[in-house]
């Protein structure tokens, strides 16, 4: 078998290729550009041997990688993702202790040698993109509430009455049908009741009546507000800024609802929906990766923060929050789902509410009690049943 090592950069990548019955070093130093030219010519490098007898290994180095795996799976390559730490004791085990990219290579190849590896899939392919997917929607996410603090701060500024008028809050599309055109005091003031009316009505499709434009205008007329156009100019683009990242948010729900196959175990658990199934299975990737649902709730950073030295053990321990932050949020947001739409996993929360536990704490349990139940699922590949739940 043929260990091809590749040393992962921005730019420019580093192969080696070993034999590894005589572990003769076939070819070291090959560089190559993070480019279609760059990964035809190790293909051409490579051209003479059987893709068979090739095994292609890679650090696992975030996404400067994923092109060149995208590229050599689609070409029938076997490729095993390393951990770096099994490189970096390699490189230990040498006298000099020597770091550069062509040692680097040779050492992955090597790696290749030493223990069991999963090789990539089609199911890892795809459960990147989710993860991509359900990462990115976070982002948009948290960029679409931080813009609507903004708009309300300068709401605050401008019109502090329109928050006590529009019970339901500033956020709905007769706010905001209003404010992008008339986004002052001193606009809304000015504008004739039946203009005004017909813009709310409208835009709450049929909620504000008359009388509520003429309360509307009344208070424009006597706001407190300061009058600055600086402000008042930035509240349309604010606006705006927020229904673009709706759109985009919600296309990219569209996107992970066909991307989710409906045949995934986890869809089976109720109450879950398909962006936290898919949070799940893009952070887990490959659930062989994990030989217990322990290690599962470590990589997630649900499991307790041990505290003890010599005689003393602590009593009660927080959770360690040490791994993936996606999916820790994503099981806990579908726990409480759980504890609404399952009557096992409802009476589980309940009982540790009523040992004293806050709800917090008691949800923290639930989570647990799912990784439990998620681990089962997508190992066996069976679908969720309450009657056998514990």
């Amino acid at each position: 078998m043929l260990l091809l090592g590749i040393d992962i950069a921005k730019l420019n990548h580093v192969a080696s290729l070993v034999d590894s019955s005589s572990g003769e070093l076939i070819f070291s130093n090959f560089k190559f550009q993070n480019n279609i030219l760059g990964f035809s010519s190790l293909l051409e490098k490579i051209s003479k041997f059987s893709i068979n007898e090739i095994v292609i290994g890679l650090e696992s180095t975030g996404h400067y990688g994923e092109n060149f795996i995208n590229f050599f799976f689609q070409k029938g390559f076997r490729i095993a993702v390393i951990n770096p730490l099994q490189t970096s004791h390699l490189r230990k085990a040498n006298i000099r202790d020597s770091k550069n990219d062509r040692l680097d290579s040779i050492n992955i190849a090597r790696a290749l040698l030493f223990g069991e590896h999963r090789y990539i899939s089609q199911k890892n392919l795809t459960n990147f993109a989710l993860k991509k997917l359900t990462r990115f929607r976070k982002s948009l996410i948290k960029q679409k509430t931080k813009t609507k603090i903004q708009l309300v701060s300068l709401l605050d500024i401008i019109f502090p009455e329109l928050q006590y008028f529009f019970k339901s809050g500033v956020h709905s599309n007769a706010v905001y049908t209003l404010l992008k055109k008339y986004p002052s005091t001193e606009k809304i003031a000015a504008l004739r009741e039946k203009t005004l009316f017909s813009i709310l009505n409208k835009a709450s499709k049929g909620h504000y009546k008359e009388e509520h434009a003429l309360q509307l205008k009344s208070l424009a007329k006597s706001s407190v507000g300061i009058k600055d156009t600086s402000v008042s100019m930035h509240i349309p683009q604010l606006i705006e800024l927020i229904e673009m990242l709706d759109s985009q948010i919600k296309s990219i729900e569209k996107e992970i609802n066909s991307s989710v196959g409906e045949e995934s175990p986890i869809l089976t658990i109720p109450g879950i929906n398909t962006v936290a199934a898919a949070s799940i299975l893009g952070e887990i990737n490959d659930i062989d990766n994990f030989d217990s649902s322990s290690k599962l709730l470590a990589f997630s950073g649900l499991d307790p923060k041990i505290r003890q030295s010599g005689n003393f053990s602590a009593s009660s321990c927080r959770m360690s929050k040490k791994g993936s932050s996606y999916l820790r949020y994503a099981l806990i947001f579908t726990a409480w789902n759980l504890v609404r739409n399952s009557e096992t996993f409802n009476r589980y929360y309940l009982s540790k509410r009523a040992q004293g536990k806050s709800h917090y704490n008691a949800l923290g349990h639930t989570a647990h009690k799912l990784v439990r139940v998620v681990y089962t699922l997508l190992k066996k590949n069976i679908s969720y049943q309450e009657n056998l739940i514990v």
